[in-house]
């Protein structure tokens, strides 16, 4: 088995996840970064009446995340924003479990992501990349690892400062 392979499944409280929805600038181009970084396959969108996406839903590695043109009527109206005009910033991270955090780490970055903290094995017992996409979303990808106690955990807390 590889150093990095996922030796165990996800962990059953992270199968089922609330469906986050994020807003962006420019939801074609974002969808065919997502396609060539994450390996994302579009799965539905509707189109707004006055051009952009109104909302579209793809799939990256098995999570569904849905996504949409911050400048559309609708969007606008209800007070959702892009990161841009949150002065670049963004209060959700996105969580994605997968096989391989190194080789999408590579992908990622080959396709434009800004890789924020490179793979790592982290305390928790997960192998950790936080990259940042074109759009300015935050994303962590992990391949779990091991499953650790928590006693354990607070213990490797503790011993990381």
């Amino acid at each position: 088995m590889p150093e990095h392979e996922a030796r165990t499944e996800v962990p059953g409280r992270y199968r089922r996840a609330v469906v986050p929805h994020i807003m962006v600038d420019d939801a074609d181009a974002a969808i065919d970064f997502y396609r060539r970084a994450f390996g994302a396959r579009e799965d539905f969108r509707i189109d707004a009446p006055g051009g952009g996406v109104l909302h579209a839903e793809i799939t990256v590695a098995g999570a569904t995340l849905m996504l949409g043109d911050a400048s559309v009527d609708e969007a606008e109206a209800a007070s959702f924003a892009a990161p841009a005009a949150l002065g670049g910033g963004t209060s959700v991270t996105l969580h994605v479990f997968v096989p391989d955090v190194d080789g999408l780490a590579e992908r990622a970055e080959a396709a434009g992501a800004r890789i924020v903290q490179p793979p790592r094995d982290m305390f928790h017992g997960d192998r950790t990349v936080i990259l940042k996409d074109p759009s300015g979303h935050l994303w962590v990808f992990l391949t779990h690892l091991e499953d650790v106690p928590q006693e354990e955990l607070r213990r490797r807390l503790a011993a990381a400062g």
